[in-house]
């Protein structure tokens, strides 16, 4: 455990290289990031942690915000004798990113942003059946939950090749059961988030990324924010999910090692 901004957060700090933080989403903790901590590790110095309301963090019952979850973020890498990183975030953690670019710039060296929404009137929400239920803050039983967010963050194709990514699931939400307080204020948060106004004013190298069939967030929101931050870099990844980095983790990998090659990140710890 470390110090966020008046918040203790679990976190694992693995690899070397460049420094690069990874924000999960909403209802998920670190462990979403299974499929691509390896890889990323072998070439990266990679902070993933438990943001605050789930995991292992503390759950105050306060309002949240995107903002002030970057806060956390910049804290936790102070913690850590991190001065500056890649920023990674999915989902609401693309959302998070988002405010750590422009709270922190110097803290941030370039920044990448998966299936995210600038937030305020502009996003392009479709929801599917599935994450209504998955997403929803009604309670839930851990495999129910499970279930739902499979069948809501990858493609139908990929689920019926990997129907264990269900048991993982499970196995999740058993070890780390979500806290309905810490997971409405989650929630909450990233439905006040706006970033929209400020998007211009990120300055680092930017990377957005989304899959092609996303039924959570449409990928034509990541059109709107690469189009709103000077220079980003747009990926689409077809015949992929909202958990694109689960579908392809392969693929997702390669995406940042290149955008670091091509923005000329370079070790500074």
């Amino acid at each position: 455990m470390a110090r966020g901004k008046g918040v203790d957060l679990a976190y694992d700090l693995v690899g070397e290289g460049p420094s690069l933080v990874l924000l999960h989403g909403g209802q998920t903790d670190r462990s979403i990031y299974r499929r691509i901590l390896p890889g990323l590790s072998a070439r990266f110095r990679v902070l993933n942690h438990d943001q605050r309301g789930v995991g292992k963090s503390d759950k105050p019952d306060v309002p949240y915000s995107s903002g002030l979850i970057a806060d956390d973020t910049a804290a936790l890498m102070d913690s850590l004798g991190m001065d500056q990183a890649i920023i990674v975030g999915t989902s609401f953690g693309g959302m998070v990113a988002q405010h750590f670019a422009i709270r922190h710039p110097h803290k941030a060296q370039a920044v990448v942003m998966g299936c995210a929404v600038t937030g305020g009137p502009h996003p392009v929400v479709l929801p599917s059946k599935e994450s209504q239920t998955a997403f929803s803050t009604e309670e839930l039983g851990p495999q129910d939950r499970a279930r739902a967010l499979a069948a809501s963050i990858v493609t139908e194709q990929w689920l019926e090749a990997h129907p264990e990514i269900i048991d993982e699931l499970i196995r999740d939400r058993e070890a780390n059961p979500i806290d309905p307080v810490g997971y409405k204020r989650r929630i909450d948060a990233a439905f006040s988030h706006d970033a929209y106004d400020r998007l211009p004013e990120i300055k680092c190298p930017t990377l957005v990324i989304a899959g092609r069939n996303d039924t959570i967030i449409e990928w034509k929101n990541s059109e709107i924010i690469a189009a709103r931050i000077p220079g980003a870099k747009l990926v689409v990844i077809e015949q992929a999910g909202h958990g694109f980095w689960i579908e392809h983790p392969e693929r997702t990998i390669e995406e940042i090692v290149h955008f670091r090659a091509e923005a000329g990140v370079i070790a500074s710890e």
